[in-house]
This record gives structure tokens, sequence and C-alpha cells, in this order.
């Protein structure tokens, strides 16, 4: 069976993150389109497209490991949503390890960080979560050895 298209991976997100919304109160799907955008205009393939819709769908617990095992998607787009999902209390460090590891993780985590530090999105933030938030991305980033 091919592999689902960009628009099926879309929808499918979409419906998966129905009624979340982001830590600014806006729909959550918005982050999604925002990091495939961000995928896209980096030089990003179908599959790093397809991982970036689905980035956060398994450890929001969206849809399960078990879904992603059995869905429609290429092995690599599988792996990259593996490599970009973080486990429960995971060390940033091993976390980064496995998306440098992983072929084509870097973008998508890449377009990730850039649309959470967007400081249009940051400035809607309280105080302490921006300070929490900038913390905790500018260290990611620095693991990752990307640059702001």
């Amino acid at each position: 069976m091919p592999p689902l298209t960009l628009a099926e991976v879309e929808t499918l997100a979409r419906a998966a993150h129905d009624g979340r919304t982001d830590k600014a109160g806006r729909p959550y799907a918005e982050h999604l389109a925002a990091v495939a955008a961000g995928v896209r205009a980096r030089g990003g393939d179908p599959d790093q497209i397809a991982a970036a819709w689905l980035h956060d769908a398994v450890e929001d617990a969206a849809l399960s490991e078990k879904w992603l095992e059995s869905a429609c998607l290429t092995a690599r787009t599988k792996a990259i949503v593996r490599a970009l999902t973080r486990g429960p209390g995971e060390p940033q460090e091993a976390y980064a390890a496995r998306i440098l590891a992983t072929p084509g993780a870097l973008l998508v985590k890449e377009a990730d960080l850039a649309h959470n530090t967007d400081p249009r999105r940051l400035a809607v933030l309280a105080e302490p979560v921006r300070t929490r938030l900038t913390a905790k991305y500018d260290r990611m980033r620095a693991l990752l050895g990307l640059h702001p």
C-alpha cells in the first residue's frame, strides 16, 4: 500500500490534535502547520514534511506508537517521528543524541525550535513560562549544534 499523501497526513494530524491548544491558547494545529512550513522552507523532503505534521502526535498521546507502527508511512518518516518523540523523564542529552543519529530528524527539530522560539509566540506567554521555555529551547539548540 502506498504511503499516505502529505494532504492525508495533514488531515490526520489536524484531527488527532483537534481541540488541543498550545501554551498561548492557540489551536495546536497552527504549530504543526508552522513546523511543516518551516521544514518545506528549509528544503525538507516529503518524509520530513510528513514527520513535521506528526512530530508531537505520539509524544502527546494524540496517536499511539501502535498506530505509528502500522500507519501507511515510509520507514524514514516513522523513524523521524520516533526520534522526535521524547519519553517521560528522558534526559535532553539522550533525546538530542537520538535526533542527531536519525537521518532527517535534525531539520524537523530545527523548524520546531524556530517556531517555538518565535518572538511573537513567546511574547504572549507569562514571563516565568517564557523564561523557562527560552532556557529549555536554548539548551536543546546547543545540544544539537544549532545557533539562534
